[in-house]
């Protein structure tokens, strides 16, 4: 216990430190001042927010195969960027693999901090309404409203994370009738502790106020860990055990608590690998590939892609 209680203090201490309509659902993208979107001129896009003069968009890509267009499955990546930038073309390798596999892969654009002074809540409330766009216009996308996966890395690891087991959070003006859940969450390096542990002093507390500073809410509201239940979306975490900005013990710490609420969740760690190491232009694309192909076997099993031949099926286990 007083092992896992000092991971925490350090846990928090790092992360605190760290993160300072038209008749078809997609049109040609047109210019956009809410994105860093080079790199996705000609990817079909939809607008599935309007914010103000802000429109964010979601960059579709779509099966080239066979798969009937009634039970396709759908993943949405969220960029990472510590809440303040990044770019919506990060995923954009795997989502357009996954597409040639038959899902429709899609990367979302979302209000941050250096583009629009966005408070983290703002994030999870883009990250939700990104899910509910997906699942309102899954007839015309050909997917199945029960197939909607939410995907992510660091920050962007955080806002997937929440959108499957945070509450609240809705954009007040979308009908929550239709829901902002996904069913499957694939999380690369996620913040998934944002808050002390109840019971558990925090070193780092200036650090962490800073941080509460943008949250725009209690950090505890916003924080993954501290709403783990029963009966939420199984998950896959990829954590490099070296990483420095978000440690590899917040990751343990979750996915124990998603264990311990009978949920299913596997984290992958990975000897010696930092923050970001799966994107492709590190180490070659190594852990880019053994990432992916995990990533594949995961929705393999759950039944959102076609199973192939070797696939290992995903373990209640850290």
């Amino acid at each position: 216990m007083g092992r896992a209680r000092a991971g925490v203090r350090r846990a928090a201490c790092a992360i605190g430190c760290a993160l300072l309509s038209v008749s078809s659902p997609w049109a040609a993208r047109a210019a956009e001042p809410s994105a860093a979107s080079g790199g996705m001129e000609g990817v079909r896009s939809a607008v599935y927010k309007r914010v103000g003069s802000t429109e964010l968009r979601l960059y579709l890509f779509m099966p080239t195969n066979a798969v009937a267009a009634t039970s396709r499955s759908a993943i949405v990546f969220f960029f990472g960027g510590g809440w303040r930038g990044g770019s919506v073309t990060q995923f954009r390798p795997q989502a357009e693999r996954l597409a040639a596999r038959g899902m429709v892969a899609i990367c979302a654009d979302y209000r941050v901090y250096s583009r629009h002074n966005a408070t983290i809540r703002d994030c999870v409330e883009d990250a939700k309404s990104a899910i509910r766009w997906v699942r309102a216009h899954a007839a015309e996308l050909g997917v199945a409203t029960n197939r909607i996966v939410a995907a992510g890395g660091s920050a962007g690891g955080h806002l997937a994370a929440c959108t499957g087991i945070v509450p609240g959070f809705e954009a007040p003006d979308e009908d929550i009738r239709i829901s902002s859940r996904p069913d499957a969450l694939v999380l690369f390096n996620p913040a998934c502790v944002l808050a002390p542990i109840p019971g558990v002093s925090a070193e780092g507390t200036l650090r962490l106020n800073e941080l509460a500073q943008r949250a725009g809410t209690n950090l505890v509201a916003l924080s993954p860990y501290h709403h783990v239940a029963p009966g939420q979306p199984p998950c896959l975490i990829f954590h490099g055990r070296a990483d420095e900005v978000v440690p590899y013990r917040t990751a343990e710490l979750f996915a124990e608590a998603m264990v311990r609420a009978g949920n299913t969740c596997k984290l992958v760690g990975f000897d010696g690998r930092g923050h970001g190491f799966f994107n492709p232009n590190r180490d070659g694309g190594r852990w880019f590939e053994e990432t992916y192909h995990q990533m594949e076997e995961f929705l393999e099993q759950l039944g959102f892609l076609p199973q192939r031949s070797g696939s290992v099926a995903p373990t209640n286990r850290t």
